[in-house]
Formats: C-alpha cells, sequence, structure tokens
C-alpha cells in the first residue's frame, strides 16, 4: 500500500490516505507512457501547413529548349523546383498517419503516471479547500503553505467555478476535474495535488473497474 499525506489549505498536516498500487496496473508502464505523451503531441498539432510540389502547380510539362546547342544551362519544364514558380522540391503534406490509442491504454498510461507520481510522493491530498470567492493570492497561498514552487496540476471532483478563477492566473499550475486529467499533463507538472473528494472519486473509479 501507498500512502498519501493529507494537508489544510494552510499546510497543517491532516491524516494520510491508502491507495493500493494494484488499483493502478501494479506498475509503471514507461513505453505506454511514451505513447500516450506521442499521441497527445501529435493531437495537439494544427496539421494545416503544406505547399505545392512540380505536380501541383500550373504550366506546361514542355521542354523549355533543347538540351544542346543554345550555350544555356540544361533546363526541363518550367514547374522544376529551381525555377521561380516552380513547386517546392519536397512540398509539405499532410501525414498519412496519426498516433491513436483505445481507451484502455489511455487510461492506463494515466494511471502509470499517477503511480510514477505516487512512488516519487509528488502527490498531496488537500482536505476542506474552499474558496468563497476568487481570489489567486488565497490559491497561491495554499500552494506556499504546501511547499509547492514548480507547479502543479490540481485536480477537483467537480467544476468549480471560484477555485478555477483563483488558480488559473498561477504561473505551471493546471487546474482540472479529475475526468479531465490526462497522462501529459500530470507528468508535465511537478506535484500533483487533489482535493480530498476528488482523490476518493478516483480510487472509487479504479476499484469499481477492479472489481
Amino acid at each position: 500500500m501507498l500512502s498519501v499525506p493529507v494537508f489544510d489549505m494552510k499546510g497543517k498536516k491532516a491524516g494520510q490516505l491508502e491507495v493500493d498500487p494494484a488499483l493502478l496496473g501494479g506498475r509503471v508502464r514507461p513505453i505506454l507512457i511514451k505513447q500516450a505523451i506521442v499521441a497527445y503531441l501529435n493531437h495537439q498539432r494544427q496539421w494545416s501547413a503544406r505547399t505545392k510540389s512540380k505536380a501541383d502547380t500550373e504550366g506546361s510539362t514542355r521542354k523549355l529548349y533543347r538540351q544542346k546547342g543554345t550555350g544555356n544551362a540544361r533546363m526541363g519544364q518550367v514547374r522544376t523546383p529551381s525555377r521561380r514558380g516552380g513547386g517546392r522540391a519536397f512540398a509539405k503534406r499532410i501525414p498519412g498517419r496519426s498516433v491513436v490509442l483505445t481507451k484502455k491504454m489511455r487510461r492506463l498510461a494515466l494511471d502509470s503516471a499517477i503511480l510514477a507520481k505516487l512512488t516519487s510522493n509528488d502527490v498531496v491530498v488537500v482536505d476542506g479547500v474552499r474558496f468563497p470567492k476568487p481570489k489567486t493570492q488565497s490559491f497561491a497561498s495554499m500552494l506556499s503553505a504546501l511547499g509547492i514552487e514548480k507547479g502543479c496540476v490540481f485536480a477537483m471532483h467537480e467544476p468549480d467555478r471560484n477555485t478555477y478563477l483563483s488558480g488559473r492566473n498561477v504561473p505551471a499550475t493546471e487546474i482540472r476535474t479529475v475526468d479531465e486529467l490526462n497522462c501529459y499533463e500530470v507528468l508535465r507538472r511537478k506535484k500533483l495535488l487533489f482535493t480530498k473528494p476528488a482523490f476518493e472519486k478516483f480510487a472509487d473509479a479504479r476499484r469499481g473497474r477492479v472489481a
């Protein structure tokens, strides 16, 4: 069993929670994590950059002049890449394939990423999180009390407007619900913070899947 410390918003320890590594696949899978990250970044690209090749440009395929006897350098058709207005030699094209992971692979990659965070003691549970009104200073003070300085992913059990508005301007901080977590964002930041209801929701979902 792995222990996860529980703190309040002021950084005072309020206990700990236990989680079974078997619920997260039992071990970290680096190859699957890499596949998930490559797929995620691949899907973030717009893939709209493209240029015309020789086949896409207008113009005749006729040879401009005979090969020998003119005194000029030999020359082919007007659409050749070496002439102004011709096509590009290695034109940019839309890739022929994309990286696709199944739903099961994405889930297991996320579980592996969270398990890696758990084993390196980079997961923290915060109890009693409440922001009566949006205030970035309150969110930053909470992170400071928890000793978080190099960014984090903050996971909630459900969307909360005040929490989101309080944390969105904190540098290197991502505000997500548990259902929105993905392998790339979890590993991108140093720390992973759960609210207590969010961690319980996450653990219950894994128990239900194993059962």
